[in-house]
């Protein structure tokens, strides 16, 4: 059974209703003001988390515009750009994260990071971070995912693009540490991910095999994948996030828009809620529909003694008479008394 995890006063299991992370990632577009709206935007949509992402583009990269330090791939959103270019434009200034911390705090939601180096931890500690996100780009660092272990906090890893190998080298390395709150995203990391590309049926698999929770982080548009994923075991559901896709920023396009981050909060629950348990037969609420069933009927005034047959009973709604099933065994049986048409057909009758 996967070890129950708990961040802040939130428990985090299949008995819970789904953990859903709003990632601001860069797009707060170099504006504290603009961060501090997406927190407010993100509470009020009902998400439970806002996790930033704690780097500079020196503990990044290095500052070089050529060869593998350049970003040639005509497929990617950020083409043209160096990996330190693009680092200096999404990442959050250390200094502004205790007044998102802070904001989080003040409207009930729980403020969290991606460390992308050890510096990072350490400076994430002095707010006092309550939980850690590992990225996918890094989930195959074993240094910083013993550093970060080694806090004695949750830990969510996003699994994305490790092969089963390296995923079991990262918690074998995690749970030496002795943490054992561990949480793993199933994740694709293409920007956006497409739903074929998804593969949301690891999740119950990660499940089995690591024995914690598991979840989805999600760079698919739209809500489909991420609602599908509760129905496979997701306790956590992490999504992109900006106050509107048109206002640009690096990870905008497949980032969620507050209604949008509400529907996902909302279906996420029903999802959750549907789960329910394996039952057969009518619910308690089900019970008062049982009337509408078909049931048999007399349907043509019977006398005492007379047959009853194919054409003075049938089987009709409401659900007040005896089960269709007996209908071959009721004909030619006789009536017990006179029978008016429209009574329920039971066995005082016969």
């Amino acid at each position: 059974m996967a070890r129950l995890v708990k961040i802040g006063n939130r428990i985090i299991d299949r008995n819970s209703n789904p953990f859903i992370i709003a990632e601001m990632s860069g797009n707060h577009n170099q504006s504290l003001e603009r961060a501090i709206k997406i927190v407010e935007a993100a509470a009020d949509a009902g998400a439970d988390a806002v996790k930033l992402q704690t780097y500079t583009p020196e503990t990044m990269t290095l500052d070089l515009s050529e060869g593998d330090f350049f970003i040639n791939d005509k497929k990617s959103l950020w083409k043209g750009k160096s990996l330190y270019k693009l680092y200096e434009e999404a990442y959050t200034p250390w200094e502004w994260h205790k007044p998102i911390f802070d904001r989080c705090m003040e409207l009930g939601m729980i403020g969290f990071s991606s460390p992308f180096d050890s510096t990072a931890v350490d400076f994430l500690e002095t707010l006092h971070v309550p939980a850690y996100k590992i990225a996918s780009f890094e989930n195959a660092d074993i240094p910083l995912i013993r550093k970060v272990a080694s806090m004695g906090k949750p830990v969510i890893i996003s699994t994305g693009m490790a092969t089963l190998t390296e995923l079991d080298e990262t918690v074998r390395a995690f749970k030496e540490s002795g943490n054992d709150q561990l949480i793993l995203l199933k994740c694709t990391s293409s920007y956006p991910a497409s739903p074929e590309n998804t593969n949301i049926m690891t999740i119950p698999h990660m499940r089995e095999l690591f024995n914690c929770e598991v979840g989805l982080s999600d760079h698919t548009m739209g809500l489909g994948a991420a609602v599908a994923s509760v129905a496979l075991g997701a306790s956590v559901i992490e999504k992109h996030f900006t106050l509107s896709r048109n206002d640009g920023g690096v990870d905008s396009k497949f980032s969620l828009e507050p209604e949008e981050l509400k529907s996902l909060v909302v279906e996420s629950e029903r999802a959750w809620l549907a789960l329910g348990r394996v039952l057969y037969g009518p619910t308690e609420f089900e019970k008062p529909s049982m009337q509408f069933r078909r049931s048999l009927y007399v349907s043509e005034d019977v006398k005492k003694g007379e047959k009853f047959t194919e054409d003075n009973i049938r089987i009709i709604r409401p659900g007040f008479g005896l089960s269709p099933k007996y209908f071959d065994f009721i004909v030619g049986k006789q009536a017990k008394l006179d029978v008016k048409r429209g009574t329920p057909i039971n066995w005082e009758l016969i």
